[in-house]
């Protein structure tokens, strides 16, 4: 059975599975980049082996991230190694790139189909490094991407609060219309939206296990990330 991102994941991110253990107090999942481990097929072998033994064992949300989508992943054989984590036990969700579906890859379309085949989880992402689009076109992103999986990410990257409030604005819109989002500003002026974000809706957030090797910026430790979710949402929408 998939990850079930009917409330909120928080996934802790690392290039090392034998990690996951320091996780496990506040994190739900790992999200284990693949494209930054030196052999990962052979690493999620060993982890399913581990969780076979280890019954509270987190399960994984594989990514292999491009190298044109900010990840170190060449595109030669990037996604057929992505199809190959799915059939892993412990691999319950995977990320594939929007840009990768829509166009019309045989590798993504195979990704995605041996996910729904496997009762694997797929999150469509979309990343824009330099600017917050305009709000009709992050609608319109996370509309498209919900389409194609089961959770639809978009990270942008915030030069002020205005560009944060819109995103946050555009996740509460998706969410009250049924879609299930998972959004995040990147860069120092949206670092908030990753705490805040789930409040409007956001299924997934990231931190890294080890701070030092943050997976994007902006990023909170995962302690630091977990206690601030849980504080805001626990404050009831009422309060003042």
């Amino acid at each position: 059975m998939g990850l079930e991102f009917d409330s909120f994941t928080l996934a802790a991110s690392t290039t090392d599975l034998s990690e996951e253990p320091a996780a496990r107090e506040f994190a739900d999942a790992i999200e284990f980049r693949m494209d930054l481990a030196s052999e990962p097929l052979a690493a999620l072998e060993a982890y399913d082996e581990r969780v076979a033994s280890t019954p509270d064992a987190m399960p994984i949300l594989a990514t292999n991230r491009a190298a044109w989508e900010g990840g170190e992943a060449a595109d030669d054989g990037r996604l057929e190694t992505l199809t190959a984590a799915t059939r892993f036990d412990a691999v319950e969700a995977i990320d594939i790139e929007l840009e990768s579906l829509r166009a019309g890859a045989t590798s993504a379309t195979d990704a995605r189909e041996a996910a729904r085949e496997r009762d694997v989880s797929v999150v469509v992402s979309a990343h824009d490094f330099e600017a917050t689009p305009l709000a009709v076109e992050m609608r319109e992103t996370l509309t498209e991407a919900c389409e194609y999986g089961d959770v639809g990410k978009l990270a942008v990257t915030a030069a002020d609060r205005e560009d944060a409030l819109a995103l946050l604005t555009v996740t509460h819109q998706l969410t009250a219309a049924g879609h299930d989002v998972a959004t995040m500003a990147m860069g120092e002026a949206g670092s908030h939206t990753r705490a805040v974000a789930p409040v409007y809706g956001s299924r997934i957030g990231y931190a890294p296990v080890v701070p030092e090797r943050a997976t994007a910026p902006g990023q909170y430790d995962l302690e630091t990330l977990a206690e601030l979710v849980e504080r805001l949402q626990a404050v009831p929408p009422s309060a003042a």
